[in-house]
């Protein structure tokens, strides 16, 4: 039964928290179907916190006498020539199963938004598959709209 009182906390991640966030980042790859390579997950995000070519929040979970890192997301910096103005691709955003329903992927998403602002941001983008509608869900519910004035297309170099 899930704890509806749970207190949450969203901070940025820095080196010191590079193994919860690898294991988390690692959990992702897998719900996406991926193989399980928690050195490589580490890997990737040592180098992403080394580099600070990307953002990450991590959100913490407060049960009582536990704390457990239940979600995170990641942004990745771009720009729009159109508008000639930064915007920010929320590239990952995940929950741990255990910590669903508990207003994590909001609160997430509302530290999206807070970070774009404060960085004069035009706005966020997102993907996500066609198939989660949770997810699609919940960010139509956060104010993101589906974007129908362009297709994306995707070329695969691997």
């Amino acid at each position: 039964m899930r704890d509806l009182k749970a207190e949450i906390h969203i901070y940025q991640a820095e080196q010191k928290d590079l193994s919860k966030a690898a294991a988390l980042f690692n959990q992702y790859r897998q719900f996406y179907m991926r193989e399980d390579d928690l050195n490589g997950a580490e890997e990737y995000i040592r180098e992403r916190l080394n580099l600070g070519d990307s953002v990450m929040y991590l959100a913490d979970c407060n049960r009582g006498e536990n704390l457990f890192t239940a979600g995170f997301l990641q942004l990745y910096p771009s720009f729009s020539s159109l508008s000639m103005s930064r915007l920010w691709i929320l590239n990952d955003l995940f929950v741990d199963s255990e910590y669903r329903g508990l207003g994590i992927g909001r609160k997430l998403l509302h530290q999206a938004k807070a970070h774009a602002l404060q960085t004069g941001a035009m706005g966020l983008t997102l993907s996500t598959q066609l198939h989660n509608v949770t997810a699609q869900h919940l960010y139509e519910s956060a104010g993101y709209v589906l974007d129908e004035e362009f297709a994306n297309y995707y070329l695969d170099l691997s």
